[in-house]
């Protein structure tokens, strides 16, 4: 799992039938600098109604996010699993919501 902002809606005008929910952009943070790590990769909202600017948490593994999704089928990796309020670590803590 990893810690990522939110940085854009992606859009597709034909999706496979067992992909619902919102596909978005999100870029890999380091969780209380908010500097960011790697690449951004699309993700799935697995129903947690994340947008631009929101800070969530990704699993980005096929088994758990076809578990997330409901849906065995889905041809599916990377899914937003929850959005973040805060995070404690280090003794420090950084609230997003």
């Amino acid at each position: 799992m990893i810690i990522a902002k939110v940085i854009g809606n992606t859009w597709a005008t034909r999706k496979h039938p067992h992909v619902a929910g919102k596909l978005l952009l999100v870029q890999p943070i380091d969780p209380m600098t908010e500097a960011p790590l790697g690449n951004a990769v699309m993700a799935v909202d697995g129903g947690v109604d994340a947008g631009p600017g929101s800070v969530v948490l990704v699993v980005d593994e096929g088994g758990s996010a076809r578990g997330i999704l409901r849906d065995p089928k889905a041809p599916v990796r990377t899914v937003i699993c929850g959005v973040v309020d805060y995070i404690t670590s280090g003794g420090g803590r950084k609230k997003y919501a």
